[in-house]
Formats: structure tokens, sequence, C-alpha cells
């Protein structure tokens, strides 16, 4: 199923304000252009490097950038089309300041 973003602004915002992020951002987006996800799993076909966070909570991170940038998104398969919602977007240091000494995968507030 093709991917429907949502927030894509976020992103643009960011990138505004992070001019560096700027090429790293258009590869992922990119490749969300000619993503065809069907379960979760598809998604790290797409993203080797993304994490799906634990215990069904329907969130993804993305490493983006060589790892520079991470991207927090919530994901819902639908019946025609997979939504992904852009919840947080920072580098990789204020990812883990976000997490502070706990696992990623126990991040839930986005």
């Amino acid at each position: 199923m093709k991917v429907h973003l949502i927030r894509k602004e976020t992103i643009e915002s960011y990138v505004a304000e992070n001019a560096r992020s700027k090429s790293s951002f258009a590869i992922w987006l990119t490749a969300i252009k000619h993503a065809d996800w069907d379960i979760p799993d598809d998604i790290l076909q797409t993203f080797g490097s993304a994490d799906l966070l634990g215990d069904g909570i329907d969130r993804v991170v993305f490493d983006i950038g060589g790892n520079r940038y991470r991207m927090i998104c919530k994901y819902v398969f639908g019946q025609k089309q997979v939504h992904l919602f852009i919840c947080w977007v920072g580098t990789h240091t204020e990812y883990d300041e976000l997490c502070g000494d706990e696992e990623q995968y126990t991040v839930t507030d986005y």
C-alpha cells in the first residue's frame, strides 16, 4: 500500500531551521513516495535502520542522514493506504535527551 504522509510541514519547518538537514530529508521523502508497505515489517525493508517501537504502540523511529537526525512517526495500516503521522523530528543528540536513560523502546510521548 502507498504511504500517506501526514504533517509533512513538520519536516519542512525543521529543514527551514536546519539547512544542513535538507538533502537528508529529501532522500527520505523520495523513499516514502515509492514505498509500498502491507505490514509494519515492510517499513524495515524500505528503511533498514528504522526501529519499530515495542508493545504494539504503532510507532517507528527513523534514522536519517547517516543517523544525524531522528524522526518519530505513528503509523496506521488502513485498507487502501498506510497513514504515517510525523510526531517529532530532531538530531540524534536531541533524541537521546528525549529518551533520557531509558531505552528508545519506552518512548511513548510521541
